[in-house]
């Protein structure tokens, strides 16, 4: 019993170390964050403004939305279908109190309903961002602003922030 455990831990720490090095085409997750400073960088390339509505698409531990209320002022929605991380920020926007400001669901981003977002923020694979590509296309109004952290998204780019590798695209 006792080996089977150990066995499991060490099987978990190597997916978890095994995703620091995740292939960008691979259709799989990984478990990749978006610290503060990364965050602050996403809201000012999008010159957020106070009471935006953003949308994180694969929002992880929450820490963008949260960034984003803190020092911006947005009011955010995360989308995460993975219960740890989706548990994590629900405890990290209590801990912020940003429940009023923040709201997270437990869901599928490609069947959420996206299109009173101000800014859309993902930091997804290329392979995902591909398949997204008309969702954003069919519901997002025009002057919606897409912030891509890391990968390109194939839309006019309109900003590219090399050193924090932002891409900002305007619909």
């Amino acid at each position: 019993m006792f080996l089977n455990i150990v066995l499991i831990a060490v099987i978990l720490f190597l997916f978890f170390l095994l995703s620091m090095f995740w292939p960008p085409d691979s259709p799989w997750a990984p478990w990749w964050r978006t610290n503060s400073k990364t965050a602050k960088a996403i809201f000012k390339l999008a010159k957020t403004k106070r009471g935006d509505l953003v949308y994180d698409l694969g929002s992880g531990d929450g820490t963008a939305l949260v960034t984003g209320f803190k020092d911006f002022g947005i009011r955010g929605v995360g989308i995460e279908i993975d219960p740890l991380r989706y548990f994590i920020s629900k405890i990290r926007i209590k801990l912020n109190r940003a429940e009023k400001n923040i709201t997270i669901g437990r869901k599928n981003f490609f069947k959420t309903e996206i299109k009173n977002a101000d800014l859309v923020v993902v930091y997804l694979v290329p392979v995902t961002l591909k398949k997204l590509l008309p969702k954003f296309k069919k519901e997002l109004k025009k002057g919606t602003k897409i912030v891509s952290f890391v990968y390109e998204i194939d839309l006019p780019l309109k900003e590219y922030d090399k050193k924090n590798k932002l891409r900002l695209y305007i619909i």
